[in-house]
């Protein structure tokens, strides 16, 4: 998919569609007749059942949940012990002397106070640089502890709807892009950080640091809406912290990479998926090319690598390959 498209994508347009058959790569198109032969025969259905038989791993899930919890945990014990190791929060912090600023409050202060103060500059230069070698949202799902607890609460939500007791009602994806620009604006003419108020973000971070206060209520109250009526409603649909670092996502070295010719399209990786309009190419005739770059949506949570047991889907570095 193209970089304009990839971006339109994550902004709340439609996913990639079904091509036609002149815009596949000659390699792309043998493997996809191959494919379209054991539609519907006892072939796929065995191949598929013997792919769920293979072993799965949670190995990335297991780093990603470690990282929150030591990154968010170094906050806490500096600011305890006293030591100045790690100073802030989240939102804005020191790290041994150096200056970290999250874009998008970066961005949120800027446009309300309409100043720029050097030490802010720095801090977003510093963090820009950080996520775009480790692949832009990568922050959603390798740092933010609201992931963390929206994760957890996600699997409630599963076990409910198996259960028929609750409905994901989806929202429009172009939510958040309105909201985006509803909170910059908001910003720029009330001189306050609305979205920084209500951010579950910046209250968690906050909190975990210099202790609870009352609006941990809030952060509750969206937690049990995804419970009970959108699952992950404030990651895919409303947190514009997300398109800020997929804006640098679209130009990161870092990505998932999907393989065609493995692949036997059976949709685990999607169903697992906190963003499953980025894989929407892995679907059966989908992909133009052998190989395809997942969009800047992709939070690289590594879910989709741990399920695939054919290696389909890879952690990539462009160029890399290049040079070894």
């Amino acid at each position: 998919m193209g970089m304009l498209k990839s971006v339109k994508t994550m902004l709340g347009g439609d996913p990639v569609r079904k091509p036609n058959k002149k815009q596949y790569t000659p390699a792309a198109r043998n493997i996809h007749a191959i494919h379209h032969d054991l539609r519907g025969k006892p072939d796929r259905v065995a191949a598929i059942r013997a792919e769920r038989d293979m072993t799965r791993s949670n190995k990335w899930r297991n780093w990603r949940w470690a990282s929150i919890i030591i990154i968010n945990l170094l906050f806490v014990v500096s600011y305890q012990l006293d030591i100045q190791l790690v100073e802030g929060a989240l939102t804005a912090s020191r790290v041994i002397g150096f200056h970290f600023a999250d874009l998008n409050s970066a961005l949120q202060v800027m446009l309300a106070f309409k100043v720029i103060l050097i030490n802010l500059v720095i801090g977003t230069v510093t963090v820009f640089i950080l996520w775009w070698l480790l692949g832009g949202r990568t922050f959603c799902s390798w740092v933010c502890p609201y992931h963390l607890l929206s994760e957890w609460t996600e699997k409630i939500h599963l076990k409910l709807a198996e259960n028929n007791m609750v409905r994901d009602f989806a929202m429009s994806r172009y939510t958040r892009t309105v909201l985006y620009g509803v909170f910059a604006l908001l910003a720029l003419i009330s001189g306050y950080t609305v979205f920084e108020a209500i951010s579950p973000v910046g209250i968690l971070s906050r909190a975990l640091i210099y202790g609870p206060g009352l609006a941990l209520i809030w952060v509750g109250a969206l937690l049990l809406y995804e419970v009970f009526f959108t699952r992950r409603a404030w990651c895919r649909y409303i947190c514009p912290i997300g398109i800020t670092y997929g804006f640098v996502g679209a130009i990161s070295p870092v990505h998932i990479k999907y393989t065609l010719d493995d692949c036997l399209h059976e949709g685990d990786c999607r169903n697992i998926c906190l963003v499953p309009h980025v894989l929407e190419v892995t679907k059966k005739a989908y992909a133009q090319d052998v190989t395809e770059t997942i969009g800047p949506d992709c939070t690289r949570c590594g879910m989709c690598v741990d399920i695939c047991p054919t290696k389909s889907l890879t952690f990539d570095i462009k160029g890399l390959n290049k040079l070894l």
